[in-house]
This record gives structure tokens, C-alpha cells and sequence, in this order.
């Protein structure tokens, strides 16, 4: 039992991290689920443990995911409401251009929002690029707290299950 859990925590954790290398599901969320999954079935102190790790990693993830890249926009001079339209022209955008539709309509929305706000091609543009380095930089957050959780977890998980 123990082994096929923690095959099945194993394969969700992947899906979770081939989620945030191709944005189409939530690669944290499934990776922290991987580990629940495995706790579930692993009963025990240590299961329990490693699962409780891993939530304070995905917090601490999620925080700063979001406060980091927020921060370098802040100190770019771009406005909230850019991202957000970058956002929401991204969301559009995965479901107009399956696989890289969130890429291009979050650039797409950036430079829209920044073209009515600053009026000038090339400041739209900077700051197209500096919100694109934002995006970017809170996804290599978001993969690199997965992969400290998905580590983490199989140094604990692999020998237990062998």
C-alpha cells in the first residue's frame, strides 16, 4: 500500500510541476495534494510531519510569488490595473490560443493598458517587458517552492515505501 501511494503522490506532484512549466493547472496546489495523498496513506507521525512542511513551504511560496515580482513592477512605476488587465487579457488568451494563449494575451493586455496610460510606444513596451520579467519571476518562484516540496518530500517518502 505504502509504495502504491506514494507512486500515486509521485505522478500527481509531476503533474503539479509540468502545471507551472506549462500554466494550465495548479502545480503548488496538486504538489502540496501529492504530499496529502501520501500522508493519507502513510499513517504516522513522520507522514504527517513532511505534509505540514510542505504547507508552510507552499505558503511561504504563495507569499512571496506574489510579493516579489509586486515589488519590481512597484519600483518600475507600473500600476496594479496594468497586470490586471495583462491578467485577464491572459485568460482570454488561454482559451482563444490553446498552450501559449496566456503568454501572448498577458502581453498583449500589458501593452494595451500601458499604451492608454503612458500614450508612447516605446514606454508601453519597457514596460511590456519589465511586467513579462515579473510574470516569469513569479512562476520561477512558484516551481522552485514545488520542487523544494516534491525534493523534500521523496528524500523522506522514497525510503520509507523501499
Amino acid at each position: 500500500m505504502e509504495l502504491t501511494t506514494t507512486i500515486i503522490a509521485a505522478l500527481v506532484m509531476a503533474v503539479g510541476i509540468a502545471g507551472l512549466i506549462v500554466p494550465a493547472l495548479p502545480g503548488l496546489l496538486l504538489v502540496l495534494g501529492g504530499v496529502l495523498i501520501w500522508a493519507l496513506g502513510n499513517s504516522g507521525p513522520t507522514a504527517w510531519t513532511v505534509f505540514g512542511i510542505a504547507c508552510v513551504l507552499a505558503a511561504i511560496g504563495y507569499v512571496v510569488q506574489y510579493v516579489v515580482p509586486g515589488r519590481h513592477l512597484g519600483r518600475a512605476g507600473i500600476p496594479k490595473r496594468s497586470s490586471l488587465v495583462g491578467v485577464i487579457f491572459g485568460v482570454i488568451g488561454f482559451f482563444v490560443i490553446p498552450v501559449i494563449g496566456l503568454l501572448v494575451g498577458f502581453v498583449l493586455g500589458v501593452f494595451v493598458a500601458e499604451m492608454a496610460r503612458q500614450r508612447r510606444t516605446d514606454e508601453a513596451w519597457r514596460s511590456t517587458k519589465v511586467a513579462v520579467k515579473a510574470a516569469l519571476m513569479s512562476v520561477g518562484i512558484e516551481l522552485l517552492a514545488a520542487l523544494i516540496i516534491a525534493v523534500g518530500w521523496a528524500c523522506v517518502a522514497i525510503p520509507m515505501a523501499l
